[in-house]
């Protein structure tokens, strides 16, 4: 059963609108300890995010008024949110969300690629910011239960009274018998799969080798 971004989101949506001032993102920041605010409209839908490395460049560009015309693209940009005072202009656009449905695993992929710490999640039918998901959260995931850990981890074997599980600090421990060793292979990785496990002890035994490879004859 995967967990959804929903069991382990903050319900607390850190966000600011787009006329809010350098001061009042700063103290946002600080308020809720987060290095990064989502900015939006009158409505509170996510339009952008306002990050640390946005706010630095005020303090990193001090001459910000000079612009070559050979600068790049980038550095002209970094420029403009060097002079930028509001959330409107210092904000990168579009906001990346999630809603309170997206798999964790998939959450935590998104925040991975994109590399960011943290996630507007915005109600699927107004678009409107509900909450934020923040990498802290999703490694939440890692301090599940034993026993909930263990129901998932038998819910995705197909006989699971045929093996045993053994479960110490999200570390799984897998012992039983199958017919050939493709299955014990299968049952590592369903077992891996889940989120909340830390790793896989495979101790299933095989009573034969469907993935010996015969060498070709010369």
């Amino acid at each position: 059963m995967s967990i959804e971004v929903k069991d382990v989101m903050g319900r607390v949506a850190i966000a600011v609108l787009e006329d809010a001032s350098f001061a009042d993102i700063v103290a946002a920041m600080k308020r809720y300890a987060v290095g990064a605010v989502t900015v939006v409209d009158a409505d509170r839908r996510p339009v952008g995010v306002v990050s640390e490395d946005d706010l630095l460049l005020k303090e990193i560009d001090p001459v910000r008024h000079s612009v070559s015309m050979f600068e790049s693209r980038r550095r002209r940009h970094e420029h403009d949110k060097a002079a930028a005072v509001t959330a409107g202009q210092l904000m990168t656009s579009p906001a990346i969300t999630v809603t309170p449905g997206t798999c964790v695993r998939d959450a935590a992929r998104l925040m991975h690629d994109k590399r960011i710490k943290q996630l507007p999640v915005i109600d699927p039918v107004t678009g409107r910011i509900i909450g934020t998901l923040h990498q802290r959260d999703v490694l939440r995931v890692f301090t599940r239960p034993t026993a909930e850990l263990e129901a998932d981890v038998r819910a995705v074997l197909r006989d699971p009274e045929a093996f045993s599980i053994e479960i110490d600090q999200g570390v799984v421990k897998v012992s039983g018998r199958v017919q050939w060793r493709s299955q014990a292979i299968a049952v590592a990785e369903a077992v891996r799969a889940v989120e909340g496990v830390v790793d896989v002890i495979c101790e299933v035994a095989s009573d034969k080798d469907d993935l010996l490879i015969v060498p070709p004859l010369l």
